[in-house]
């Protein structure tokens, strides 16, 4: 029950994401997407896998490992993507 609400807010998070960025320019769209990464993306997914990966492999550790990888790797790929933006928007003024 948890995996399926975490899947139908994620997958609605990314359609209102996506909806917001339509119409944008590139460096505003870059913020939005960052923010979204950073925020949504990356927790909830991290903890899709890591669950999922946990159940199959069957030991809880393996999950929280995976978790303790992935979470930051993804966090870090969206400050990138908001600091594209922002340079980006900076540079245009």
């Amino acid at each position: 029950m948890a995996l399926e609400v975490a899947i139908g807010s994620l997958a609605i998070s990314l359609i209102v994401c996506l909806a917001l960025s339509i119409g944008m320019f590139k460096d505003k769209k870059y913020i939005v997407w960052g923010i979204f990464t950073m925020f949504v993306f990356s927790p909830l997914l991290t903890w899709i896998v890591s669950t999922l990966y946990g159940i199959s492999v069957g030991d809880g550790f393996a999950a929280v490992a995976l978790m303790m990888v992935m979470f930051p790797s993804l966090f870090l790929v969206g400050i990138v993507i908001l600091l594209v933006g922002i340079y980006r928007f900076k540079a245009k003024c």
